[in-house]
């Protein structure tokens, strides 16, 4: 008579993969639950993941009710390998969690008689009801930031005649919306001149953006940015010597994030008529609208106060080189 020698499989091991599916459809529920609005109205690839996450953890969870036999060798190396990318994926869940749009960010985004304001998967747009003039502005938000975050801050720009292009990066990361840049540029060819700009991390990756449309100005569809603006930020290297861009950094004086020292760092990396405005009492948060956010300094003055000191200095650059 044949015995049956297949032992148990190791029960510590079947616990962790169930408590990692368990943590997985957690962060998926906390995620929407407390940012449900940068969930629904941020590029979709964030929300899909976290779908693909609930999707792969309830399918573990259904799976671990099976029988199983204990392992050895690869084949338990390879489980614990899973495991581990299980972690990992679980913690990236977590940490991209992004900041949702508060006030007046979200009245912002009505269309009235001044403003037509337009949302897509990818990107929201900003476009003059009167005359439009032919200077437009290209925004990169911040790390992790719900693009309408900054259209109360930048619709004065829009009502002052100039389109307005905030993309909406995958997983709120800019460096995953570098093209971001050349591929809205077609769908505008009223707009010959373009000032990019963008928050903390999108700043400087409207700066590699700005740099690059130098390089390529000789290629029939390039069209290299006549300004580079940034809040709260600044390029990633030394781009003094080969950006054309006139440059604005607008910072302020209480930011944790992207302090008064490293804004001033940044000088040498930009070309030297470069001009810096620094908002006196204003943090790094205050530059959007998306509430506090870990690190950043405590403000001294008002939302809408620092929001009105930002916007008059970044349309007095933008409406200069419109002038010029």
């Amino acid at each position: 008579m044949e015995t049956n020698t297949s032992t148990p499989a190791r029960p510590w091991l079947l616990w962790l993969g169930r408590t990692l599916a368990v943590l997985g459809i957690a962060v998926a529920v906390w995620a929407c639950a407390t940012e449900w609005g940068a969930v629904v109205h941020g590029n979709p690839a964030y929300a899909i993941l976290l779908a693909v996450t609930v999707i792969v953890a309830v399918l573990s969870l259904w799976r671990s009710r099976r029988p199983r036999v204990r392992r050895s060798g690869w084949s338990l190396a390879l489980r614990l390998v899973l495991l581990v990318l299980a972690l990992v994926w679980v913690a990236a869940m977590w940490w991209l969690r992004p900041f949702t749009a508060q006030e007046p960010a979200l009245a912002a985004m009505n269309s009235d008689a001044a403003v037509t304001v337009s949302e897509s998967a990818t990107q929201i747009v900003m476009t003059p009801t009167g005359e439009v003039s032919e200077l437009g502005v290209f925004f990169q938000p911040g790390a992790k930031v719900d693009a309408r975050a900054y259209t109360a801050v930048l619709r004065p720009l829009a009502e002052s005649g100039h389109t307005v292009v905030i993309p909406k990066q995958p997983l709120g990361i800019a460096f995953l919306s570098l093209g971001a840049f050349d591929n809205a540029r077609p769908a505008y060819p009223d707009i010959t001149e373009w000032v990019v700009g963008g928050h903390s991390l999108g700043g400087t990756v409207a700066a590699m953006e700005a740099d690059d449309g130098d390089s390529g100005a000789t290629d029939a569809q390039a069209s290299p940015a006549v300004g580079l603006m940034f809040f709260a930020s600044y390029p990633a290297g030394d781009i003094s010597g080969s950006l054309t861009a006139s440059v604005e950094s607008i910072s302020g004086s209480q930011d944790g994030l992207s302090t008064p020292a490293k804004i001033d760092a940044s000088r040498a990396n930009l070309p030297a008529d470069a001009t810096f405005t620094q908002i006196e009492g204003a943090n790094h948060a205050q530059f959007g609208a998306y509430g506090p956010q870990p690190g950043d300094g405590v403000a001294t003055i008002s939302n809408d106060d620092a929001r009105q000191q930002i916007s008059a200095a970044a349309l007095a650059f933008v409406d200069s080189l419109a002038a010029g």
